[in-house]
């Protein structure tokens, strides 16, 4: 396995810099990281996956080394930004993986551009139920950017990133993601990332948690073949969320890893690529069909379908 850093490519796309990481030959994968993230949390399976494919791992908007400007943090303008930035690098399909926040982006962009969309993972995924880590609620709560410049201060970010990361490596479920949060909160030092992720959670979620859901569009998969992964001591989005996946799409395939959280690409890298190649390998790509769309669009879902079986994936 291999964390190496990947070199980071800028492309300029309506005046907002832009950054990606492009690796591998091959099908076309699309990474999207979560809320607060970048593609850096991609980097233990981008090059256990660029042995087959073409990766592209972006910084969404608002994240990690891309222009963090006063823009449209809507679900929809993120969709719109990801088939800007691949039709700039000249690919015109992908099979779109999206992880938390990344994963509500991957649904948006399959649902807007489903021409552009060969097949849809969702890795820990938002817009699947309200449930949310309260963490993530904060966000939206009057004062928040305020507290957040008085806890990013030199010496406090110091002293409360190290404490998180000490709790992260206890042996405890409950602490398992905790050296994953150690990084976003230091990334909230920035004031333009604090101010860009503030819009961006206003957009999902409020004090009772995720507003956006897939569920009244979700009979559209039934052309998309869809893979569900979630660990399943996830503390940030519970885990019970890969079965409403499976429920809202069941012809989805859905798999809960043990013995990790909710960055499961990251608690377990090569079991995780070798779950998306097989996926990959056995899933026919999707083809477009406007009359196909125009008649579920019509009518809804046309026949009942299958309950999806929820495979909890044995250690190796």
């Amino acid at each position: 396995m291999s964390t190496k850093p990947h070199e980071v490519q800028h492309v300029t796309i309506h005046g907002h810099r832009r950054a990606y990481v492009k690796v591998g030959q091959g099908p076309a994968l699309l990474l999207l990281h979560g809320l607060g993230c970048s593609h850096s949390t991609w980097a233990p399976v981008i090059d256990l996956l660029a042995r087959r494919y073409t990766v592209i791992a972006p910084d969404l908007l608002g994240h990690g080394q891309s222009d963090k400007p006063r823009a449209d943090y809507s679900l929809g303008g993120f969709a719109n930004g990801m088939r800007d930035l691949l039709t700039v690098l000249g690919i015109e399909q992908v099979t779109v993986v999206g992880h938390s926040f990344g994963g509500g982006v991957a649904m948006q962009f399959a649902y807007q551009y489903p021409e552009r969309t060969e097949r849809l993972v969702l890795v820990a995924s938002g817009g699947l139920g309200p449930e949310v880590t309260a963490a993530i609620r904060a966000v939206t709560t009057p004062g928040f950017h305020q507290a957040m410049g008085v806890l990013t201060l030199p010496g406090i970010r110091h002293v409360g990133k190290k404490g998180m990361q000490l709790l992260g490596a206890l042996p405890s479920r409950h602490a398992r993601d905790l050296g994953e949060m150690a990084e976003i909160y230091d990334s909230f030092k920035d004031p333009a990332a604090r101010h860009a992720i503030r819009h961006v959670v206003r957009g999902v979620v409020d004090w009772k948690g995720q507003v956006v859901t897939m569920a009244d569009r979700a009979y559209l998969t039934e052309e998309m073949p869809m893979l569900v992964v979630w660990g399943r001591d996830d503390t940030v989005i519970p885990v019970r969320h890969a079965g409403i996946a499976g429920e809202l799409a069941p012809r989805s395939r859905v798999e809960v890893m043990p013995n990790a959280g909710h960055f499961p690409h990251k608690d377990h890298p090569e079991r995780f690529a070798k779950l998306l190649h097989d996926f990959i390998r056995s899933a026919q790509p999707a083809t477009y069909d406007r009359e196909r769309v125009r008649t579920l669009l019509v009518n809804g879902r046309s026949e009942p379908a299958p309950v999806a079986t929820v495979t909890d994936i044995t250690s190796a």
